[in-house]
């Protein structure tokens, strides 16, 4: 009995998981973690090798610094500022709170707009690098979602074969 209520809530996290992409605020790997954790110590403590462990670690980074890069890619490839970077980073997260899921796409637009245009660049230019924002979020969300995709299979072709 103790194992289906372990499993309801290691399903439960890998689902939680995915909705880190729409809220930020939910830390996606930490929440894979605990699951992986939960297996490991309350059902099998022998099934997971040190190669799923080390793998586990080298894909939590890249889901780390794959929503980070993105973003900062594609703000400064479309034309804007380390402020504008900077800005649609907090705003994301901001953007999380208000008028979720929409508030992720439409805050840190605006966000890097009005940054952009106090650092005297052209409307054009403003919206060039909000098009960026949202561009570098959403490449980020898909990376993030296909990294965390990766981790739950491998978790389970591990416990399985």
């Amino acid at each position: 009995m103790l194992d289906i209520i372990i499993w309801i809530v290691i399903v439960a996290l890998f689902i939680a998981s995915f909705a880190g992409v729409i809220f930020p605020i939910i830390p996606s790997p930490l929440v894979l973690w605990v699951g992986f954790l939960l297996y490991h110590f309350v059902i099998n403590a022998d099934e997971l090798t040190v190669w799923f462990w080390m793998g586990m670690a080298v894909l939590t980074v890249i889901l780390i610094v794959a929503d980070v890069i993105a973003n900062s890619y594609f703000v400064k490839k479309y034309g804007g500022s380390k402020w504008g970077e900077r800005g649609a980073a907090v705003a994301v997260i901001i953007g999380s709170f208000i008028i979720p899921p929409f508030g992720i796409l439409i805050i840190p637009f605006l966000t890097v707009f009005v940054i952009e245009t106090m650092q005297q660049k052209t409307s054009k230019e403003a919206i060039r690098a909000s098009i960026g924002s949202l561009i570098g979020f959403l490449g980020g969300a898909v990376a993030k979602v296909v990294i965390q995709l990766v981790m739950i299979v491998w978790f389970f072709a591990a416990i399985l074969f």
